[in-house]
């Protein structure tokens, strides 16, 4: 919305011409009114020239040094928990009890370091933070979003741990325009980065969560970069991390049209459980074949080793069969 300022009236120089002192009082009457009239400044045309000036800056910083200071990727391989600290149906971050899902997730960080000692392993709490739901809510979006309570706890959870934290978007039937500023206080602390996740995205599809799969355009996602690429120039944060969730076709539309910045690291991760080559199928379809940045793959400690052979993949497995590499791997 635009934001009114006023500009100081110039001081008036003497005439040169022969108008009468009346004439030139009146004038002058007239153009200092006219001059203290608000000016209407565009904040949006303003923010669009910063940020622009930004990513200018960011880019030669790039091309000198290959990446900005601070960012995790390429020079690490993150290795997230995913789900809820308060629901044990979401995934493995709430189901066991905190120590033992912290010993759990140790000893899967010494599995990846030493499947591949050339990386150093960057641990993480993924947090579905703004959840889905079934019911519609009073304002019949569909979604609900953590207490603050849950979210600091959450990242002090990280913090006594070594790891980054994401928090995780699902809209229902909202959008990431009325939902991602929610987040921008914790998105402040370096720490904390963003998922968005187009399965329960549904304005679209104009039915609640569940009932179909949901979509993210490249607009959508363009929305998040651009988001989270203000909160760093804004807060001198080094890059942030975005996770783009997807195991269907649909689930991202135009992925060529997906505009990259480098205060924004774009992590597109392959979501789908079942058995390895359901799996390794999908990475290669929707993420090997539309690459945007950096890869992400999912493993389900419930439902990838169903039913009997299958099994959930190895680290070792993973980085042998999967290419590019994932340097994001998520379990829940």
């Amino acid at each position: 919305m635009p934001v009114l300022g006023l500009l100081l009236a110039p001081a008036l120089l003497p005439s040169c011409s022969t108008r009468t002192d009346a004439e030139a009082a009146g004038t002058a009457t007239a153009d200092s009114a006219e001059a203290a009239k608000p000016v209407v400044i565009d904040s949006v045309q303003l923010q669009a020239q910063a940020m622009r000036r930004d990513s200018l800056k960011a880019d030669s910083i790039v091309k000198a040094s290959g990446q900005l200071p601070g960012a995790i990727l390429p020079g690490k391989r993150i290795i997230a928990f995913y789900g809820n600290i308060r629901a044990k149906g979401m995934g493995i971050l709430g189901r066991e009890p905190k120590e033992q899902m912290l010993a759990k997730f140790r000893k899967v960080q010494k599995e990846w370091q030493e499947a591949d000692p050339s990386i150093p392993v960057q641990p993480a709490l993924h947090s579905v933070t703004i959840t889905a739901q079934a019911a519609a809510g009073k304002d019949g979006k569909y979604r609900l979003m953590n207490s603050k309570a849950t979210i600091d706890e959450t990242i002090q959870w990280a913090k006594d741990n070594n790891a980054i934290v994401f928090l995780d978007v699902q809209v229902g039937l909202s959008n990431l325009p009325n939902e991602l500023h929610k987040l921008e206080p914790w998105l402040k602390d370096p720490i904390v980065h963003m998922g968005i996740d187009p399965e329960f995205a549904m304005e679209t599809k104009g039915v609640k969560p569940g009932r179909k799969i949901g979509t993210y355009d490249a607009k959508d996602v363009n929305y998040a970069i651009n988001f989270l690429a203000r909160i760093v120039s804004e807060n001198k944060l080094p890059p942030k991390i975005l996770t783009v969730h997807r195991f269907t076709q649909g689930m991202v539309t135009n992925y060529k049209n997906i505009k990259l910045d480098p205060r924004v690291q774009v992590v597109m991760h392959m979501d789908g459980w079942g058995n390895p080559t359901l799996k390794k199928d999908s990475y290669k379809a929707y993420i090997e074949k539309q690459p945007v940045q950096y890869t992400g793959f999912k493993l389900f400690y419930e439902y990838d080793a169903r039913p009997a052979p299958h099994h959930i993949m190895t680290a070792k497995e993973v980085l042998s069969q999967l290419n590019p590499k994932p340097l994001y791997i998520q379990y829940q």
